[in-house]
């Protein structure tokens, strides 16, 4: 046992050296945790036995006696815990504590040991450590000053530091734990009774109570931000007074503290204590931040302001007011006026207290609404009542609760209808979503709810197993008819139009009353198309019948009879105007008569459109309350809750109606017209006049009828392109728009470092004028010279920007010191600029000044040409003097002053030349060069000595060299400095530097004296060139002025994370791929200069290995951030989002006027320091909350992964970092069921988790989408009135960070008619650089956030959010549902539906570009691929949903465009360009096959090929992503200038972005069409890794062969077939420019993925390929077999969305047109001549089957054949041989040739995939006949010939090695440009890189 013991203690040893080492490094670990660390988390949770034992590490120095009583107190803890060690490290942890002790008490010598003595040591000890720590006296410091409300400038023992305060107190706090349990069985006479005395007074103490942001429960001696006078005024605005209700004695008030109104609501409603405590810091800091903008000065005493309290309440309670006002009932208050304000406070509590606490009941926002209004009711009496009491809708058994008596009932219900979804699977009309259940509260009806809740009511009704509950206003039907009903008017308007324009064609466009009366028939084609709408309302409202509000069900019946009847009345008038028209009669009855009704129905149409959509008249149409009149304006357009109110301003309004994007109209249609309809009148006027045409088959269906499928066949693709072609027009006009746009707001002003350069003088002023507050500016500006007050203002937030590049290594140490910029606050004369601008400078004047023979104005002219030569050379001049009087005192200071005395008597009198040698400059450079240098070092003897000298040799060569003679003369014959110069005294002592401000003049002179580079390469980064550029360009850009910090608008920043790289670890940065490259590697490849900068900020050479990281744990944590922060990782997003609270604690900082000082200088503080400020920290907790929601931090806790450990390092190194996390433990009941809790944590002074708030919740919060359940488990979390949605794949920078006060302030700003609720904002996508297909997709991207968004947001009015970094007004947004939604499988774009509800209920969204933040994207094609088919999916599902059929019924009709063609309709659009493709080619398969193309061009000469081209030309510039790049040349001319822009598209194209954007309109297409189709939208993990790697031909067969390949193959074979049969004039010709897009378009499809493919053409990856993929095509699937191993569990997966009957009716439909090819081409062959007898078809369906049963021969199982195997291979054997001589027979004997068996083939293979795609669409029926094993062999070999056809081509190009270097220079040509190695990367030739 003592030599496990022994083992087991060398073990703990090593472990906790291990873990030292680990957290060691300076400025991210904290203090070693010892085997603090170890503690199981089954002991963690539930005591503090970490803290514990980690105070005893601290004092184990000090006192190890009672170090060994505190651990020995933990081993006793742990014991009582878990006295079995059944918990999982639990017994190798108390063994480890054993050992601890142990060499605890050997240290003592054998010395005996009284532990009754214990508790008086430990009691002595504590005196002790607080005397020594002086707690008491800094307690009472703290008070005085709290008590001040004012902060000092000295604040003694409170300028601690807060870490070494809190540390001081964590010790505190476990020593008073141990006691505590210590002094029960200690004698109460005695040390006992202190003990017990001291218990009571110190657990009120503030740091032993943890808190968030403020501390409520008692004052904090680390936190200064309860001293803030807004912050006292608003805790005592809700203390409890004597007026309020009397509160039962026995209530206990937590912490130290006074009661409040929150302790009531408590005890009244039955809330949960943490709730309590997170809603009333919400509610004190919200009070607070309104108080604080007020800008009342603060008092002695300070009070909030009514002003400040009405602004919150108003806002928060302004979704319920407008409720009570939809179903016209009274609010609880009958005024604002009569309300006081302790009663809005009251109600503002209430409010916040039922959200905090509702979990997924927050996504239905009325239903609050509901719940408020009662229980307000239930706080109003009580209110009024003399004592409080329990209310009774929370009572149950006894106890209160609000959880479990109002939101529990409701989360229940809600839970049973998600669990009917079956995972996502299920039909959306099959059970309700949270809209439904929210829907419910839009009627009066919902108060059948009563209150305590009804738990009969048919809300809280449960779904039965096979009984639906029944939907609400809305049924999510899955079909494509959503488009038409949700988007009627614009097909009405596209088929009107076009049935006009051919009208108008067809009559060689001339228009008589003849003409006119035809053109009327658009008045029946509009009546009964919507009667189609109607019809359609009531259809799709099945399923909603029965729960549906009678009113909506009412409307539907009527609309549907007046359509009804309308189109049939207007279709029978227009019938008799065209009788009265064709019989010639004078008589026009049936005409007046259809022009009357036309008139009436348009007028009033015409009236209610205006009234209803414009905002002049829309007032006018409120106020009315004729109920005649809102009769037919309720039927007109539905009455929802949300939606009302969808108008603009007047100016907002004509702008977006004449705006180019609306306008055109007019050129669509011409073009329309001109371009498509009017060539296709002839040929189609030829075609129906053609007596009956000879056809090649069996006709069935075209006689009789005009040709009538020939003519469809011509007009199709026509028709195709017509409805696609507005969508053409927005985006070339939006791009034009855009681009005037981003001119007016003077985007890429500065796109260079050369504008940065000539610009940088006029950088101070604007920035001083955007970006620091006027009340600062009101205090700096008493000096006369500005340019200097704006420079030294400038400056200190210059040189943090340039810190923060230097901390992420994009700039060297070098650069560094050469970009900051000089503080300006010294007593030089003149602004300092930074010397990368002034370097050089010096001695290119001095070379002017050599060559210079003019006079002294001509010298300087020629220097002032070069501004910044003349700033040098003016600094050098001033420097040079105020260095030398600083260094020399006596005679050689009056030598000194007398030198630039005669020198500044020269310059006056303009003969400087004459006075001074020019010739001698050099010399004298050299001489105070040399001096300068030496003056930087420290002081020593030897460099005192040197410097003496330095100073006289400049002293000699400055009187004898540089000076007349004259002067020289004068110098030497002084008599005062003649003496000093013989008696040695002259120069002897030089006065070394201690100022600062002299200290950083001669290191600033000696730099430029000596820097010799031109400053165009500094710096040299383009990522730190791109960030200054686009930063200073911002500066002149029109934004907001900014608010002082204190008065700024307060914001939260939240993250979602699920299991996504927090931070690399070392093996991930080191393990290699298949081709042995490591990401270290890559990335010290792809970022050569950082990876050299990196080096140099740790003391790195540049060789080190990365065996010397291994070796420092600083260095290589270092070398893991430093690599985490180049990927996508959150390390990078945190990093990049606590720059918000450093620049708010530099603004802070910077903006404190400093008491009773007038001087201007003195008020521009230096920043060292200012992240320690007490001050400026708090301040910026106050206005910033970061909020990370770990969804399942506290599982990867209990497992102990990486990313638990990676997220504590980022809350050790982020102090104000909060993390949330849902955790689930066992309920102890014996159902086995979990409870869910909602936790807040944050890093404690040792770096472990410290709980901050733990919030039950009513049970597993996730019952819809991850991501936004995950969001709003963690939002109660959040502070402020704005919140930033930051996904973990971002970044951000500090210089965009100082401007986010300005950005806040556009929530105040006049954007229209009202305030934003979003404001959008730029990004930059930072992936860009990695290959090719990042540039495009980066490229693709930016044209959207920018570009694209910008046009939206202004003129049109219909920007959404499209997901991040917007900004979100956050008060308007809890009160309405959240920042997302979260309904299964239809919000799978969550994101965006936070824009549709935020417009549906009235609110405003805007888009900025003055400010921007950092965004990853995909960078391999396999993950665009993936990205895309998300979104593609999740537009499919946006079809099917209610927020985009409201917004299409609500908006305005040019609003309703816009917002069509810019979500759905883009979809929409991108599926019509490939399905122009598949209509032209199956109408040009039938006249092929059908022999009437021959017919026609033989009788007519013409088949309308001139419309067909120009149709086919516009559907190849939109497939190869001509018009996706206009927007996107745009751009680049914009913000990059037109030559960049013009090399770039050319690149662009060199790198095949056509084909990428080819296949990207494939995969867009798939995915959207069979979302809607078949469903199966979700969300798809797309990895953000490196993507250097080859990826298997395999992968990408899986991956694309049902969304690509096949369709590909598809489309070849069309394109054969018409080749083969099909009949043009033009020939060969004709047919390459009618199929070319075609043939653009097949080849894409079937070979980008390999294109794409690292090393995708390299010999030797080639041949593993196609020895995985034939594995992979021959293995046998089975249970768990996954599809990556198995093609059949591939096959059987892909199956999967087939789900439904309907789904299976449209498959069936789609796949009959693979019979098309056999039934034509049978009839084409020779063997059959000109019979055209449908018996020919019918035998090749014999030959058909014949040819399958031969292959199931040759097929057969070998196992199924083992009894008769010799009878099976006979039968083979005849067979084959009989099949070959019945081919030569058949071939010799009849007319049957070799063509016709190719043709044969061409027939029978799309036959062979209908009929697999049949047998897998009906799968149940085929497995029940016993055909599904020969389907899937027959399934095997479509997929084996369709992998045989793509990889033929890539082994044939894969023989040819410069096809791999050329694919390699085409994928990474981008980072070839940068120096990048990429070829070396992808040989893997790492070793010899190395060597």
């Amino acid at each position: 046992m003592s030599r496990t013991s022994s083992n087991w203690e060398r073990l703990v040893r090593a472990t906790l050296q291990r873990e030292q080492l680990r957290n060691a490094g300076q400025g991210h670990g904290r203090t070693p945790s010892g085997i603090a660390g170890a503690v199981p988390p089954s002991l963690d949770r539930t005591t503090n036995i970490d803290a514990i034992l980690q105070a005893a590490d601290e004092i184990q120095s000090e006192d190890p006696d009672v170090a060994r009583i505190l651990c020995e107190q933990a081993y006793s803890m742990a014991q009582n815990l878990d006295p079995n060690s059944d918990g999982r490290g639990v017994l190798q942890f108390k063994t480890g504590l054993m050992s601890v002790i142990k060499q605890k008490l050997a240290k003592r010598d054998g010395a005996r040991i009284d532990r009754t003595r214990d508790v008086e040591s430990l009691w002595d000890f504590y005196q002790r450590y607080k005397r020594r720590h002086r707690v008491d006296d800094i307690q009472r410091e703290e008070q005085k000053w709290r008590e001040s409300g004012t902060f000092t400038a000295n604040l003694g023992e409170l300028e601690l530091s807060s870490l070494e305060m809190k540390k001081v107190f964590a010790t505190l706090r476990a020593l008073i734990e141990v006691m505590e349990a210590l002094s029960k069985d200690a004698a109460p006479d005695g040390v006992g009774r202190f003990i017990k005395e001291e218990l009571r007074r110190i657990k009120k103490s503030g740091e032993l109570t943890p808190y968030n942001i403020v501390p409520l429960e008692a004052p904090s001696l680390t936190n200064a931000i309860g001293v803030f006078p807004e912050v006292r005024g608003a805790i005592s605005a809700i203390r409890y007074t004597e007026h309020f209700p009397r509160l039962p004695a026995a209530l206990e008030i937590s912490g130290q503290r006074d009661a409040d109104m929150f302790d009531l609501l408590e005890y009244v409603f039955g809330f949960q204590k943490d709730n309590i405590r997170n809603q009333r810091e919400n509610v004190v800091l919200m009070i607070a931040n309104a108080q604080s903008r007020l800008g009342i000065p603060a008092e002695v005493d300070p009070k909030i302001d009514d002003k400040a309290i009405t602004e919150v309440f108003s806002k928060v309670l302004d979704n319920y007011k407008k409720w009570c006002e939809y179903l016209r009932i009274r609010v609880v208050w009958n005024s604002l006026q009569a309300i006081n304000r302790d009663r809005k406070l009251f109600f503002l509590s209430l409010y916040l207290l039922i959200w905090g606490e509702a979990a997924n009941v927050r996504f239905l926002p009325e239903c609050l609404c509901y719940i408020f209004h009662h229980m307000a009711k239930e706080l109003d009496a009580i209110l009024d009542h003399g004592e409080a009491y329990h209310a009774a809708s929370c009572m149950s058994n006894g106890s209160v609760s609000y959880l479990e008596k109002i939101i529990h009932p409701i989360y229940e219900t809600m839970a049973a209808e998600a669990a009917r979804n079956n995972n996502g699977k299920a039909a959306h009309s099959a059970w309700r979503n949270y809209d439904d259940f929210n829907e419910y509260f839009w009627s009066p009806a919902c108060f059948e709810l009563k209150w305590p809740l009804n738990a009969d009511s048919s809300f809280l009704l449960k779904p039965k197993k096979w009984k639906r509950t029944g939907k609400s206003t809305f049924v999510e039907h899955r079909t494509f008819l959503h488009l038409y009903r949700s988007f009627h008017r614009l097909w009405i308007f596209l088929a009107v139009m076009f049935q006009a324009l051919t009208i108008i064609a067809f009559n060689n466009g001339k228009i008589n009353l003849y003409i006119f009366k035809t053109i009327l028939s658009i008045g029946p084609t509009f009546a009964i198309m919507n009667f189609v709408e109607s019809c359609l309302d009531v259809l799709l409202m099945f399923g909603a019948y029965t729960t549906a509000r009678g009113m909506a069900i009412s409307r539907l019946v009527i609309r549907f009879f007046w359509c009804g009847l309308s189109s049939a009345f207007v279709t029978y008038v227009y019938l008799k105007v065209l009788q009265e028209r064709n019989d010639r009669s004078s008589n026009s009855f049936y005409f007046r008569i259809y022009i009357l009704v036309l008139g009436v129905y348009a007028g009033v149409r015409l009236v209610f459109a205006l009234l209803l959509k414009f905002p002049a008249c829309h007032k006018l149409s409120e106020m009315s309350d004729q109920s005649f009149f809102q009769f037919f304006k309720w039927i007109y357009q539905e009455r929802y809750f949300v939606g009302r109110g969808l108008f603009e301003k007047t100016s907002d309004f004509c702008r977006f109606v004449v705006m180019p994007v609306e306008m055109d109209f007019y050129l669509y249609n011409a073009c329309g017209f001109l371009s498509l309809i009017k060539p296709l009148v002839k040929p189609t006027n030829i075609i129906v006049n053609l007596p009956s045409l000879t056809y090649s088959w069996h006709d069935l269906i075209s006689k009789h009828n005009n040709n009538f499928l020939t003519i469809a066949s011509i007009w199709a693709p026509v028709v195709a392109i017509y409805l696609m072609d507005i969508h053409i027009w927005y985006t070339i006009l939006s791009a034009i728009v855009g681009g005037v746009m981003g001119a007016q707001a003077r985007l890429g002003e500065i796109r260079s470092l050369e504008m940065v350069h000539k610009r940088f003088e006029s950088f101070p002023e604007a920035f001083v004028k955007n970006l620091v507050s006027s009340q600062t500016k009101r205090w700096m500006f008493v000096s006369q010279d500005n340019n200097k007050t704006y420079a030294a203002i400038f400056s200190p937030f210059w040189n943090e920007i340039i810190k923060s590049l230097r901390e992420e290594d994009y700039i060297s140490n070098r650069e560094n010191d050469l970009l900051c910029i000089p503080s300006n606050t010294g007593s030089l004369r003149l602004v300092q600029w930074p010397l990368f601008l002034l370097s050089s400078k010096i001695l290119l004047a001095i070379d002017l000044a050599l060559d210079c023979k003019d006079t002294q104005t001509d010298l300087w002219n020629r220097i002032f040409r070069d501004e910044y030569m003349a700033y040098a050379v003016q600094e050098c001049y001033y420097s040079v003097e105020k260095i030398l009087l600083s260094l020399v005192d006596g005679e050689g200071r009056l030598w000194v002053e007398r030198i630039f005395r005669e020198i500044n008597n020269s310059i006056l009198e303009g003969s400087l030349v004459i006075t001074i040698n020019l010739k001698k400059l050099p010399m004298v450079l050299s001489r105070f060069t040399a001096l300068t240098g030496l003056m930087m070092q420290n002081e020593t003897p030897e460099l005192a000595k040197g410097a003496a000298k330095a100073v006289y040799d400049l002293y000699d060569v400055v009187t004898h060299d540089l000076l007349s003679s004259d002067l020289r003369e004068q110098f030497d014959t002084w008599n005062l400095l003649a003496r000093a110069r013989d008696e040695g005294r002259l120069f002897s002592r030089i006065e070394w530097p201690k100022d600062p401000d002299i200290k950083e003049q001669v290191k600033r002179l000696h730099l430029l004296l000596t820097v010799k580079d031109s400053a165009a390469n500094i710096p040299k980064n383009l990522e730190a060139r791109r960030r200054l550029e686009f930063f200073t360009n911002s500066l002149f850009m029109d934004m907001p002025s900014a608010k002082p910090a204190c008065e700024m608008m307060p914001f939260s920043v939240f993250t979602p994370y699920y299991s996504e790289t927090v931070l690399y670890s070392s093996s991930d940065l080191r393990v290699e791929n298949e081709d042995g490259i490591s990401t270290l590697f890559y990335l010290q490849k792809i970022f050569p200069d950082e990876w050299e900068n990196f080096l140099e900020r740790i003391g790195r050479a540049q060789s080190t290995e990365d065996a010397d990281f291994q070796q420092s744990s600083s260095d290589s944590l270092e070398l893991r951030f430093w690599a985490s922060y180049r990927g996508q990782t959150l390390a990078r997003t945190v990093r990049g989002m606590m720059y918000y609270r450093r620049a708010l604690m530099l603004q802070s900082y910077l903006e404190r006027r400093p008491p009773g000082d007038d001087d201007s200088q003195a008020h521009i503080p230096s920043t060292k320091g200012f992240e320690l400020s007490r001050e400026s920290r708090a301040q910026a907790d106050m206005k910033f909350t970061y909020v990370v929601s770990c969804q399942i931090y506290g599982q990867q806790k209990q497992k102990k992964s990486p990313e638990a450990a990676d997220i504590a390092l980022l809350l050790q190194r982020n102090e104000a970092l909060r993390v949330a996390f849902i955790h689930a433990e066992d309920s102890g009941t014996s159902d086995g069921t979990k409870e869910y809790y909602s936790k807040l944590v944050k890093a404690d002074v040792h770096g472990k988790d410290q709980e901050i708030y733990s919030i039950k919740l009513p049970g597993d919060p996730k019952l819809g989408e991850g991501k936004p359940e995950n969001q709003n488990h963690a939002i109660i979390f959040t502070r402020g009135e704005a919140i930033q949605t930051i996904d973990m794949n971002q970044d951000n920078y500090l210089e965009e960070a100082m401007k986010m006060r300005n950005l806040l302030e556009e929530f105040r700003g006049n954007h229209g008619l009202r305030p934003p609720t979003i404001l959008g904002v730029r990004e930059h996508v930072f992936t860009g650089s990695v290959s090719s297909l990042a540039w495009f997709m980066s490229n693709q991207e930016t044209s959207f956030v920018t570009l694209g968004q910008r046009v939206l947001a202004n003129p049109l009015k219909v920007r959404m959010h499209y997901g991040h970094p917007d900004v979100f007004d956050r008060i308007f947004h809890i009160s309405r549902g959240g920042i997302s939604k979260a309904s299964r499988v239809i919000n799978i774009s969550e994101d965006i539906y936070a824009g549709f509800n935020s417009t549906l209920r009235q609110g405003n969204i805007t888009h900025h570009e003055y400010i921007q933040v950092g965004k990853g994207r995909d960078v391999g094609l396999n993950q665009i691929a993936l990205f895309e088919g998300k979104v593609a999916g999740g537009n499919g599902e946006q079809v099917l949903s209610r927020d985009v059929y409201r917004l299409g019924q609500l908006l305005d009709f040019f609003r309703m465009l816009s917002f069509y063609f810019t979500t759905v309709g883009y979809y929409v659009c991108t599926m019509m360009t490939v399905l122009t493709v598949y209509v032209f080619l199956y109408g040009r398969t039938y006249l092929a096959l059908s022999g009437v193309d021959r017919e026609i061009a033989l009788v007519a000469k013409s088949l309308g090929n001139t419309a067909l081209s120009a149709a086919l030309n516009a559907q190849f510039l939109v497939q190869i992503g001509v018009f996706t790049a206009v927007p996107m040349i745009m751009g680049f001319i914009l913000e990059s200038g037109l030559l960049k822009a013009v090399f770039s598209f050319i690149t662009m194209q060199l790198q095949l972005c056509s084909v990428f954007f080819t296949f990207s309109l494939g995969t867009r297409t798939h995915y959207f069409g069979r979302t809607i189709l078949h469903g199966g939208a979700k969300y798809k993990a797309t990895g953000r890794g490196f993507v250097v790697r080859h990826i298997k031909f395999a992968e990408n067969y899986r991956i694309y062969s049902r969304s690509h390949f096949v369709k590909a193959l598809e489309v070849a074979l069309l394109l054969i077939v018409y080749i083969a049969y099909g009949y043009t004039d033009g020939g060969a010709l004709s047919f390459i420019l009618l199929t070319l897009s075609s043939w653009f378009l097949v080849i894409s499809w079937l070979f980008a993925p390999y294109i794409f493919n690292p090393s995708g053409f390299e010999w030797q990856k080639t041949v593993e390929d196609f020895d995985d993929w034939t594995s992979w095509l021959l293995y046998k699937g089975g249970v768990g077999v996954k599809g990556d191993n198995s093609w059949e569990s591939w096959w059987d997966e892909e199956q999967m969305h087939i789900q439904t009957l309907r789904g299976r009716l449209l498959e069936t439909i789609l796949s009959l047109r693979f019979f098309v090819f056999q039934y034509g081409i049978v009839y084409k062959l020779h063997l059959t001549g000109k019979d055209t007898s449908i018996a020919i078809y019918g035998f090749s369906w014999v030959v058909l089957v014949g040819i399958v049963m031969i292959f199931k021969i040759f097929t057969f199982s070998p196992k199924k054949s083992t009894n008769f195997q010799l009878l099976m291979r006979f039968t083979q054997g005849v067979t084959a041989l009989g099949l070959v001589a019945a081919l030569c027979l058949v071939v010799a004997f009849t007319s049957l040739s070799i063509a016709d068996l190719f043709a044969s083939i061409l027939a029978f293979i799309p036959t062979g995939w209908a009929i697999l795609c049949l047998a897998i669409t009906w799968k149940k029926v085929v497995r029940s006949l016993g055909l599904w094993d020969s389907v899937r062999e027959f399934a095997r070999m479509y997929d084996a010939g369709m992998g045989v056809i793509i990889f033929a081509p890539l082994a044939v190009l894969s023989w040819f090695p410069f096809i791999s270097t050329f694919q390699s220079r085409l994928l990474f040509n981008q980072a070839f440009s940068r120096g990048l190695e990429i070829s070396i990367i992808l040989a893997g030739n790492k070793a010899n890189v190395q060597s």
